[in-house]
């Protein structure tokens, strides 16, 4: 085996075991706050905290609407520099009442860039506009991991160096429409927070998230770029399956990645699989975990047959491996609130 197969395969190994755990009790007079997320990871993963407002039975008789309105934003700094926030989306299936309390269940993530650096001085900030219409600010622990990548020369013949230079009006078109895609975010949009599953049974990975490449030409230019996804080597016709319960939000051909399939699974959360030769689904289907989705191939920029798994959170490409752990805490949370 290569040497550099080795070294991202531990890589990867270890990007699995970067997310852990971690959980933080806020004590109020009325309620309670319960909060559990990885406060570690590596660059390219991202951040969750899912977040419980937990109030009594006898103060949820007493003020039940305002205890509904309860809300929160993620932020994450670098000492007092803000790097990015988003909101905290409901939980339906978590909230209601839970043995003698009523609970409001959250979830956010937050993507990190695979440019950032180790540093111990990153952290996070809940704001929260609490149950009784006042606001607070819950501040979490948070720390990036080293993590090295790969880089790589990709040396293209004729066919691929006119489809990573094309500038026709058609593909500028499908990158505009697939950004709109992956910016769009929707509440309501909670299909699966437990652990995801990779998108075949093959380990054999041909590139890595987060290579830096450089793209020689047949004209003698050449181009740089980030490799946003995972590729897999796999034959032509190799069955491509949903890493997770969501809606299908685009199944077409594309001249960069061929024949290509989007599924949303969380509020700004999706998997991309790309250069297929056969789509079994069409926009607009719902999939669970495991189900067919198209056949591997290699349509669009390829150097050979391959199945190209991406994840985008809030637009922003992060480590597919990242999901594949229990990225929600929900099983962290489960045990801890059955207590």
């Amino acid at each position: 085996m290569k040497k550099r197969h080795i070294i991202c395969i531990v890589a990867a190994l270890l990007s699995l075991a970067a997310a852990y755990g971690k959980e933080l009790s806020f004590e109020r007079k009325d309620y309670n706050i319960r909060i559990f997320y990885n406060d570690t990871a590596f660059p390219g993963d991202a951040v969750f905290v899912r977040l419980y407002f937990v109030q009594s039975a006898r103060q949820h008789r007493k003020a039940p609407e305002g205890f509904a309105a309860a809300k929160a934003q993620l932020e994450l700094y670098l000492d007092a520099k803000r790097l990015d926030k988003a909101a905290f989306y409901a939980l339906p299936a978590e909230s209601g009442r839970n043995g003698n309390s009523y609970m409001n269940a959250f979830l956010c993530g937050i993507p990190l860039s695979s440019w950032w650096q180790e540093k111990n001085n990153y952290h996070l900030s809940v704001a929260c506009t609490l149950p009784d219409g006042t606001t607070e600010t819950l501040e979490l622990p948070f720390a990036l991991t080293h993590k090295d990548f790969v880089s790589e020369t990709i040396p293209l013949d004729d066919r691929n160096t006119s489809i990573k230079t094309d500038t026709s009006s058609k593909r500028t078109d499908q990158i505009n429409r697939l950004n709109a895609i992956l910016g769009t975010v929707t509440e309501s949009s909670v299909f699966q927070t437990a652990a995801y599953t990779p998108p075949t049974p093959a380990t054999r990975r041909t590139s890595f998230f987060a290579d830096r490449r450089v793209y020689t030409y047949t004209n003698g230019k050449s181009s740089t770029s980030l490799h946003y996804g995972i590729d897999y080597g796999v034959p032509t016709g190799s069955r491509v399956t949903a890493c997770a319960a969501g809606t299908v939000v685009m199944a077409e051909d594309r001249i960069s990645t061929g024949w290509s399939v989007v599924i949303e699974h969380l509020p700004g959360l999706y998997s991309l699989y790309y250069h297929m030769s056969e789509l079994k689904v069409k926009t607009g289907d719902t999939v669970q975990s495991g189900d067919l989705v198209g056949l591997s191939g290699a349509t669009g920029l390829a150097t050979g047959p391959h199945l190209h798994w991406e994840m985008r959170l809030n637009m922003s490409a992060v480590s597919p491996d990242f999901f594949t752990t229990d990225f929600t805490s929900e099983e962290e949370a489960r045990k801890a609130l059955s207590q």
